[in-house]
C-alpha cells in the first residue's frame, strides 16, 4: 500500500482506555511532532512501535536501514581520511629526506632521538605540535 493509499484510507472510531497520565503526555507531545490531533499522534505511535517490536522480531528491519546509511557515511569518511594521511606522508617524507641528505646524524643518535620522541608524543596526546616540538629542543 502506498503512502498515498494509506492517507486516503477511512478511518474508524472506537473506545480506548488509556491512563490519565499517559493521555497528558501525548496532550504535551502531538503538536512538538506537528501532528493535527491526539489521534494522528498515537496512530503514528502505534506504527512506529510495531516497527520497533518488528526490529525485535525480525533483526534485518532496522540494520538494514540504518547499516547502509552509515556504512556510506563511514566510506566516504575513510576516503576524504585516508587522502588525508596519504598527502600528509608525502609532505613528512619530503621532509625527512631533505633533513636526512643535509644533516650528518649517526645511529645511535637518531635511535635516542625516536625513543625521546615517542615518549613526547606520549606527553602530549599524539597532538605535538612544532611550538611544542621546538620548546622541547630549546630547553
Amino acid at each position: 500500500m502506498s503512502e498515498s493509499d494509506i492517507k486516503k484510507e477511512p478511518k474508524r472510531k472506537f473506545a480506548l482506555w488509556i491512563k490519565n497520565s499517559t493521555l497528558e503526555l501525548v496532550e504535551q507531545e502531538y503538536k512538538k511532532d506537528d501532528c493535527v490531533s491526539k489521534s494522528e499522534f498515537i496512530e503514528k505511535a502505534v506504527i512506529f512501535y510495531s516497527g520497533f517490536i518488528s526490529a525485535n522480531k525480525n533483526e534485518q528491519y532496522i540494520p538494514n536501514v540504518v547499516s547502509s546509511t552509515i556504512k556510506s557515511i563511514v566510506d566516504q569518511s575513510n576516503k576524504r581520511i585516508s587522502g588525508m594521511i596519504f598527502k600528509l606522508a608525502v609532505e613528512l617524507a619530503m621532509t625527512m629526506n631533505i633533513i636526512a641528505a643535509t644533516h650528518n646524524i649517526d645511529d645511535i643518535f637518531l635511535e635516542r632521538l625516536r625513543g625521546e620522541c615517542i615518549k613526547e608524543v606520549r606527553k602530549h596526546n599524539g597532538t605535538l605540535t612544532f611550538d611544542d616540538a621546538y620548546k622541547w629542543q630549546k630547553g
